[in-house]
Formats: C-alpha cells, sequence, structure tokens
C-alpha cells in the first residue's frame, strides 16, 4: 500500500472527498506506524484497529472542515460588525452635531433681535 499527497475518502453520502492536509499528514503517519506494526507482528495486530481509525480520521476532517467555514463565516461577522460600529459612531456623531447646531440657531437668532 502506498499514499499519495492527497487522500481521498469516501464521506457518509457516499461521494469522494479529498481529506485536509492536516489530517492527511496525521493519516500518513498513522499508516505508517500501522505498515511497521504489520511487518512485526503481522496484518491481523491491526485488522480490526484499522477500520475504526480511518472513521476517527474522516470525523476530524470534517469537523476540521467545520471549523475552518465557520472561521470564515467568524472573520465576515467580524468585519461586518466594525462597518456598523463604524456606521454607528458617524450617525450618533452627526445627530449630535445636529442638535447642537439645532439648540444653537434658535437661541442665536434670538439673541440678535
Amino acid at each position: 500500500m502506498e499514499l499519495d499527497d492527497v487522500v481521498l475518502y469516501q464521506d457518509d453520502s457516499g461521494s469522494s472527498a479529498m481529506m485536509s492536509e492536516r489530517v492527511s499528514g496525521l493519516a500518513s503517519s498513522i499508516y505508517r506506524e500501522f505498515e511497521r506494526l504489520i511487518q512485526i507482528y503481522d496484518e491481523d495486530v491491526v485488522k480490526e484497529l484499522m477500520p475504526l481509525v480511518v472513521a476517527v480520521l474522516e470525523n476530524l476532517d470534517s469537523v476540521f472542515a467545520v471549523n475552518q467555514e465557520h472561521e470564515v463565516e467568524l472573520e465576515l461577522l467580524k468585519e461586518d460588525n466594525e462597518q456598523l460600529v463604524t456606521q454607528y459612531e458617524r450617525e450618533k456623531a452627526l445627530r449630535k452635531h445636529t442638535e447642537e447646531v439645532g439648540l444653537v440657531s434658535p437661541h442665536h437668532c434670538q439673541t440678535n433681535l
């Protein structure tokens, strides 16, 4: 068995998916360790463990992908929040200025009469 740089697996829907680089690196390390154990003890030693490890790696990859999506969404929400705060501060300053001008103008007009 030989692992390439990219690890393909079937997800729950039956379609093939590409495993993330991080999880693929872990899979490669685990695969090498399994190969070492097979050479020393025979393949029966990992026969039951291999499907469990594959399932864990697939789940880890799925969670990793969801986490990345959440990080992107979080960044977008942070940018939206910054824009809203800036807009709020601008409108607050404009309202304050408008109130000051509104208060000053009638008073200013009365003193000039």
